[in-house]
């Protein structure tokens, strides 16, 4: 399993968190250091483009992304948030590979270091373990469709 994780570095001190917790996950289950790559982008809003740039060349089975938009006093929060989600799911889409959503969304600051390896857990690890699944299940489908194939090839 070749899984690529994208971090965004606005926020770092939250995201860097979540890549921990993301990293953690990709070892726990499995895949080797040597299948998986880590990439920075500026920030949650180009985290889709930067998706999108690596599926292109159809090198891994899923992708991780990992970001924290933290509400501040204008509406850029909704724009930024709102476009990170809806690139990430198009992303996902276009390319049928997993693509997951690990932007934090908080109204403060204490909201998201609790969600990047505080008393509500690690959302990078969460959303790593998603994709994982996600990939697993691909690969079963894979699996089968070809088991259903030869079985009409050998009749």
């Amino acid at each position: 399993m070749r899984i690529a994780v994208i971090v965004s570095r606005f926020n770092e001190d939250v995201t860097s968190r979540l890549l921990d917790g993301a990293l953690e996950c990709l070892r726990d289950h499995g895949v080797r250091s040597r299948d998986q790559r880590v990439i920075w982008c500026p920030g949650a809003f180009e985290l889709p483009q930067a998706a999108d740039a690596l599926l292109r060349r159809r090198q891994w089975d899923g992708v991780v992304c990992l970001g924290a938009v933290i509400r501040g006093e204008t509406a850029h929060f909704e724009y930024v948030a709102s476009g990170a989600a809806q690139g990430i799911q198009l992303t996902a889409l276009k390319f049928g590979i997993p693509v997951g959503f690990g932007v934090l969304t908080t109204d403060t600051l204490e909201q998201a270091m609790d969600r990047s390896g505080g008393r509500h857990g690690n959302k990078g690890r969460d959303t790593a373990a998603a994709v994982i699944s996600m990939v697993q299940i691909q690969k079963d489908m894979d699996a089968a469709r070809k088991r259903k194939r030869s079985g009409r090839k050998q009749r």
